[in-house]
């Protein structure tokens, strides 16, 4: 038999011309966020704003960095600014005292060793039956 294989799953459908639906919600939201900021200061402080805006928003909806949209990296780097995987090891002991540590044997473990309860033999066959007729057999119903 022959499948077709979805191809580009990863390109956003284009709703306004070359905009996708993401990036036209980006800009309405810039175009209201402009409106409120010329309604409420002054001409020159709206045009810095404003110019401002539009630079966040262009970012916002346009850029790519490694083929993922421009949140997703701001995303990911809020996520490894708050918590990192990376450990960085910060050494706090001497030379000499990591060589005696080395040189000191190691602690034997604790020999604990959990045995496992062998099952019987008409257990097995009972959850045999069970499983076989698709849970119909209730061994419980005897």
């Amino acid at each position: 038999m022959k499948y077709t294989v979805p191809q580009f799953i990863d390109v956003e459908d284009k709703i306004i011309g070359p905009l996708t639906t993401r990036q036209f919600l980006i800009m309405l939201i810039t175009s209201g966020l402009m409106f409120v900021t010329y309604k409420l200061v002054d001409f020159t402080l709206f045009a810095i704003l404003g110019i401002l805006e539009i630079l966040m928003a262009g970012v916002l909806a346009f850029v790519k960095i490694n083929g993922q949209p421009f949140h997703y990296f701001l995303l990911n780097l809020t996520q490894t600014l708050i918590k990192p995987r990376r450990r960085i090891w910060d050494k706090e002991l001497t030379d000499s005292e990591l060589r005696d540590i080395i040189k000191a044997p190691p602690p034997k473990p604790a020999a604990t060793r959990r045995v496992k309860e062998r099952i019987a033999t008409r257990k097995l066959s009972e959850l045999t039956l069970v499983v076989n007729t698709g849970g119909v057999y209730n061994p419980d119903e005897e």
